[in-house]
């Protein structure tokens, strides 16, 4: 099974401070076709304008992860946590039972471009968790990272969820092949340029729901790739 989730059918906000796409439904935007897929239940790409942000807001029961294109994000919340989030970073925050957090682009002209995914966990009510980790690109260049993990596995942020997330760089001749265990399914999403996986060319804000066993990533024209690696049931 392959289904291409196309960039265009996305729904989208502008809030002026933010112009956000949403791949599956998220507040006024609700599509009975996509409201997740297994665990994974928000990718929103973002675009805080400078000066702007999320003011303190809370969570609750949600594995989430923050993940820097360009600029800067800033990070406050109720565990004492500050930090600055820029490309290459990761962060997760595990909401658990409650937490409180802020996010601002503090540069006086750029913009912060980042996607916001949230998993469900497998476990609620445990007390809330930060982590944030930097991948350098060098790592993430011809190869896909492993840069989420239920175990924290090679220095991977550790998520409450049997889902592992990598994240890939690609161009020209580079290329990576991804084989799919048994019970499981991916979702490759292209935060930006373009990449083809088993042949289907796929561009910025594009993803493929697949339960193939082997993904071939080639052809990759200043490609990021995130690829999600789920169980392929999910309660």
């Amino acid at each position: 099974m392959n289904e291409l989730r196309a960039s265009g059918e996305r729904g989208y906000a502008d809030h002026g401070w933010l112009r956000s796409f949403h791949s599956f439904s998220f507040a006024g935007y609700h599509d009975p076709r996509h409201t997740g897929y297994g665990p994974l239940r928000v990718i929103n790409e973002d675009r805080v304008q400078a000066g702007a942000g999320f003011g303190t807001h809370g969570h609750r029961d949600m594995e989430i992860i923050s993940y820097v294109l360009e600029g800067a994000l800033a990070h406050q919340d109720s565990m004492g946590n500050g930090s600055t989030i820029v490309p290459g970073d990761v962060q997760r925050m595990s909401a658990g039972r409650g937490v409180q957090h802020s996010e601002f682009n503090h540069d006086k002209s750029g913009t912060t471009h980042f996607l916001q995914i949230w998993i469900e966990p497998q476990v609620r009510g445990i007390a809330p968790e930060y982590e944030q980790k930097h991948f350098a690109a060098e790592e993430k260049r011809g190869r896909l990272r492993l840069i989420a993990s239920p175990d924290g596995a090679q220095g991977s942020v550790r998520i409450h969820q049997d889902v592992r997330v990598y994240a890939g760089l690609f161009d020209g001749a580079e290329r990576a092949r991804f084989e799919l265990g048994a019970g499981r399914k991916a979702y490759v999403h292209v935060a930006r340029g373009a990449i083809s996986v088993n042949g289907q060319r796929l561009s910025a804000g594009d993803a493929l729901k697949t339960d193939e066993r082997s993904l071939e990533l080639a052809a990759g024209e200043g490609a990021e790739v995130l690829l999600f690696d789920l169980p392929a049931v999910h309660p």
